[in-house]
Order: structure tokens, then sequence, then C-alpha cells
């Protein structure tokens, strides 16, 4: 598959923001931006609950007139994804509470991409979808 060579990717800066750095995919605007305006939300990385309650990415996402579902859906395939997405990777519980790393999926002409803004990463631009696991996602429109 050959990916567009302008495929937007925004890398998380703060160990837990991959939130952050999800909407700022989706809106294609900068991490600096989506955090400025997260932070005037009230919203900040360091705040471990971005992995574990989609209520901050949802508040995040209105503010930049992004539509996403109002409901989680499980994870069934690939090809069953809506052409945008949230997608729950690296699902795991902790003491009983759930968390989660957020990344994008994206379906167009030239074929489907995980935007992963993990900062470990070669390339946030992924395509190796039998590593990856997602545990549910939120449809973006």
């Amino acid at each position: 598959m050959s990916l567009e060579p302008n495929c937007w990717a925004v890398v998380q800066e703060e160990a837990s923001g991959c939130g952050i750095a999800a909407c700022a995919n989706l809106a294609r605007i900068s991490y600096a931006e989506a955090k400025e305006l997260a932070n005037s939300l009230g919203i900040y990385a360091e705040d471990k609950t971005l992995w574990s309650d989609t209520s901050y990415v949802r508040q995040l996402l209105s503010a930049l007139n992004i539509s996403v579902s109002d409901k989680q859906t499980d994870f069934v395939s690939w090809d069953n994804l809506p052409d945008r997405a949230l997608i729950a990777l690296k699902w795991h519980e902790i003491n009983g509470e759930p968390f989660w790393h957020w990344a994008v999926f994206r379906r167009d002409d030239n074929g489907a991409v995980v935007i992963d803004s993990a900062r470990r990463l070669k390339s946030p631009i992924r395509a190796d979808f039998g590593r990856m696991k997602p545990k549910w996602f939120l449809a973006v429109s």
C-alpha cells in the first residue's frame, strides 16, 4: 500500500497526551494548538483519566467542531470500521479501572492507516493491522 506523502500525523508530547494528539490528528492542527484548546477547557495531558474516560476527548472534539458517535462500538474487524474512527488500543485494566491508548483510523482512496501518536514508534503512520488489537471504537463523522 502506498501512503500519501502529506498524510497528517501529530506525535504526542506527553506520556498521557494520546487523546489530545488524536484530536489534533483528526482536526489537522498541531499538538500545541490542540493542547492549548484542551487546557482552556480544563483538560490536561497529565490527567491520567484521559486514558480511561471518553468524555474529555468528546469535549475537545466538540470544541473542534468534529462529530463523534455517542456510543462505543466493539471492534470486530478492520473492514467493519467506518472511514474515520477513534480506536482504543492497548486496552487493559488496573485495579478494575479501564485504560487504553487513543489512535485514529482513517480509510481513503490511498487505503487504510492508523495514525498512532506514540513517540516510541518509528513512524506514526501504521498499517501493521495484525499487531494492533483495538477493543472498541468511536465513529467520527
